[in-house]
């Protein structure tokens, strides 16, 4: 979605839940008994209006981001193991979880594993051997 019409979605449900708010607060609540001053439904009307604000801004920031797309430059990264593989799950790399599958192993959440393939958008991963962690101190 871009920019443009998640702000103008932003304004208008902005609009439309601070409407719904003070007709609640004026004409529905009163024919239960339930008076709210005006100072408090000013005060929910601002609240409303700045949680909305930080919802707009959170949801803009993360449509601005630029998604990692699943490529060969992949292979060989080191991800971690979210959810337990058996054979399938969820891994992250870098600050993105992807599902994954290692092929009829079963693998532990919080295990290093590297990435050996890519299956449209699934990516094939294999345990990190304590090989590879060494020649990475090494290295690293």
């Amino acid at each position: 979605m871009e920019v443009r019409r998640y702000t103008a979605l932003a304004v208008v449900s902005s609009i439309v839940e601070q409407g719904v708010l003070v007709a609640v607060v004026l004409w529905l609540l009163p024919r239960f008994g339930i008076n709210i001053p005006l100072w408090a439904l000013a005060v929910m009307v601002i609240a409303l209006g700045v949680y909305g604000y930080v919802g707009y801004r959170l949801g803009r920031t993360a449509l601005e981001r630029k998604p990692m797309m699943a490529s060969e430059a992949m292979l060989g990264s080191q991800c971690t193991v979210m959810t337990p593989l058996a054979p399938r799950g969820y891994v992250k790399v870098g600050s993105e979880m992807w599902r994954a599958s290692s092929r009829g192993l079963v693998i532990e959440k919080g295990q290093e594993v590297v990435i050996v393939g890519i299956e449209e958008l699934t990516l094939l991963v294999a345990p990190l051997d304590s090989d590879d962690r060494q020649e990475k101190a090494k290295h690293g």
